[in-house]
């Protein structure tokens, strides 16, 4: 019997396994046939892939020559083009850093990522913005792609550690801290996030004292990591609550104080329960940053829709929202992925 057969047989029970469950998939074959063939000739088979102008492309077809000619604004939007090689320089060292701790062995993974997490936010910035021998690039230049990684990375920076903090707040048994935390995450849970993008856009500048001031962005990533916070701390108040009681009662029986018991024994095994629901979180991050488009902060979706107002590519929607769409897919399935291999390899 061939490999092959025992998951022919398995999927034939599962798709044909009845009359119903036959008709019923059928049906659903038909459905997506019909809207899947007509999409797969919109997009590839009569599209246009060479050109620079829009008399290039062929009517009736995907005219992905607007994505070619625009395509520097959709990865860096108005990012100077002599210096993105800033940007990319930025993205290898946290894509090197990053590879670099999952491949070091078990008892190096925690200095590495302790030193990258100092290290590389800081000099991502110094790069990005500029200034100490680099030619500054105001916040207003940035967009695109870039602005889209930059803001889910900076603002999950603040949302973890929070998240984490105020999640062990709502477990403690100090009344203060507890009531902090619970007003901490029901106020930012309960308020939208585009209100919260305009507060931090508008409001901030109000209450601070005069001659103080935070760039736009910040103050996007800011309220943005506040709001993610909240949820995060609930994924990890869920991974807390899922862990016996006993972990804790063992810890202490062995001598070892709250600080020492939580962070060696409790917190580690309840943020390996609470992946798959911050994940979820992260991903839901990375969708919510194109609500800073409301305060004029152009990422990717932003940069997509500030295209279509030229003269030249009028009419291209659908090649920008199915371009920058893909983008948006390709980063959560991919975060996705990778939360499932974590998962899985650590049940092993």
């Amino acid at each position: 019997m061939s490999p092959a057969a025992p998951a022919l047989t398995l999927w034939r029970q599962r798709l044909f396994g009845s009359p119903l469950t036959g008709l019923v998939t059928l049906a659903l074959a038909f459905c997506l046939a019909w809207v899947a063939i007509p999409l797969i000739r919109w997009a590839l088979i009569d599209a246009t892939w060479v050109g620079t102008t829009r008399n290039d492309c062929a009517p009736g077809g995907a005219c992905w020559v607007f994505v070619r000619a625009r395509f520097g604004q959709f990865m860096y939007g108005f990012y100077p083009p002599d210096e993105r090689w800033r940007v990319n320089l930025a993205a290898i060292l946290f894509v090197v850093a990053g590879a670099a701790i999952a491949f070091a062995p078990q008892r190096l993974r925690l200095r590495l990522g302790l030193a990258a997490l100092v290290a590389l936010p800081l000099l991502g910035i110094w790069l990005l913005a500029g200034g100490l021998g680099l030619r500054p690039v105001e916040t207003r230049e940035w967009g695109g792609l870039m602005l889209t990684v930059f803001i889910s990375i900076y603002a999950s920076l603040i949302a973890i550690p929070l998240g984490i903090a105020f999640a062990l707040g709502r477990q403690s048994e100090l009344p203060v801290i507890r009531l902090i935390s619970v007003i901490f995450i029901e106020f930012w849970r309960g308020v939208p996030i585009i209100a919260v993008i305009f507060l931090a856009s508008l409001l901030l500048p109000l209450i601070l004292p005069g001659g103080i001031g935070i760039d736009r962005l910040a103050r996007a990533v800011i309220g943005l990591g506040f709001v993610i916070a909240a949820y995060m701390a609930e994924a990890v108040r869920g991974g807390l609550q899922a862990l016996p009681a006993g972990q804790r009662e063992a810890a202490t029986a062995l001598g070892l104080n709250y600080w020492k018991a939580t962070g060696l024994i409790v917190l580690p095994q309840a943020l390996r329960i609470s992946l798959p629901a911050m994940t979820n979180e992260f991903i839901a991050l990375v969708k919510n940053t194109t609500l800073v488009l409301v305060v004029s902060i152009l990422d990717l979706l932003g940069i997509a829709q500030a295209s279509l107002a030229d003269p030249n590519w009028v009419g291209m929607n659908m090649e920008a929202y199915a371009f920058s769409g893909t983008i948006y897919w390709l980063i959560c399935f991919a975060l996705s992925r990778w939360s499932r291999h974590i998962e899985t390899s650590r049940r092993r």
